[in-house]
């Protein structure tokens, strides 16, 4: 994890389920199945990332706080 977190972390990430629910659809194939659902999503994805929507400059002009430990 890193050290400065953006966004504070959810229960369940910090117990591990959501790794693990992650793993379950992975070894199942859900994951490759659902894939064309997310095409619309990951193409908006790409074109805020190239317009530098996720650069830590546009984050911390979103973010009314600054970057904590734990993100608190």
């Amino acid at each position: 994890m890193k050290l400065l977190r953006y966004r504070k972390p959810s229960a369940k990430t910090m117990l591990g389920i959501t790794k693990a629910k992650k793993a379950v659809k992975r070894k199942t194939g859900i994951t490759a199945i659902t894939k064309p659902l997310r095409a619309g999503t990951n193409f908006k994805r790409k074109i805020k990332r190239k317009a530098g929507y996720y650069s830590p400059l546009a984050k911390a002009l979103r973010n009314k706080k600054p970057p904590t430990f734990l993100g608190w």
